[in-house]
């Protein structure tokens, strides 16, 4: 996996966080560096977690289905992909709790993280360092939540299903990569 690929997947695993980090953005009103520091570190550090183990436990079983690894990365990617599409073109909007406490920021963290584990898996069926990856994935996750949290305060929920649907088309266009190059169609 090169270094586009990987940024294409930390943008695409970050866009739930950064929806919620605007809405966060948005229920908050008068925001502060604090508040962006916040939804950070939770959602960048969730987001980097989450691969990791999904990583470890995914790669029990990478000798005995690496004959299928890619149409198991294609259908996780689409699953996840196609799951954040259809949550963008839901039209019900949903309500966000301003509060920042911890028990409120450890649910909205394990709630937009769980994609990630799923990617994790699919990662150890590739060849990819995790630990470049989960740091990566993290990094990104926290600069775009960290921005979301200030995009939201700005200009409200107008952004919140575009990014969502834009992450979702980019898991999706990514994992039918994986499964092109696994069946050995493009190189």
């Amino acid at each position: 996996m090169d270094l586009v690929e990987l940024f294409l997947i930390a943008v695409g695993l970050s866009m739930d966080a950064f929806a919620v980090s605007v809405c966060k953005g948005l229920s908050l009103g008068k925001i502060n560096w604090k508040h962006m520091g916040i939804a950070g570190l939770w959602f960048g550090g969730f987001q980097a977690l989450m691969p990791a183990i999904g990583y470890f436990f995914g790669s029990f079983f990478t000798e005995f289905i690496t004959s299928f690894s890619h149409w198991i990365a294609f259908a996780l990617l689409l699953l996840i992909g196609g799951n954040m599409v259809k949550e963008s073109l839901d039209r019900e909007h949903e309500h966000v709790d301003p509060s920042m406490t911890v028990k409120s920021m450890f649910v909205m963290a394990i709630a937009t993280s769980i994609d990630a584990l799923a990617v994790g898996v699919s990662f150890a069926f590739m060849q990819v360092q995790i630990v470049w990856a989960v740091l990566f994935i993290g990094s990104v996750t926290f600069l775009l939540s960290a921005i979301g949290v200030k995009v939201g305060s700005i200009f409200g929920d107008k952004y919140k299903s575009k990014a969502e649907f834009i992450g979702g088309v980019v898991l999706v266009v990514i994992g039918v990569k994986i499964l092109l190059e696994g069946l050995g169609i493009i190189g």
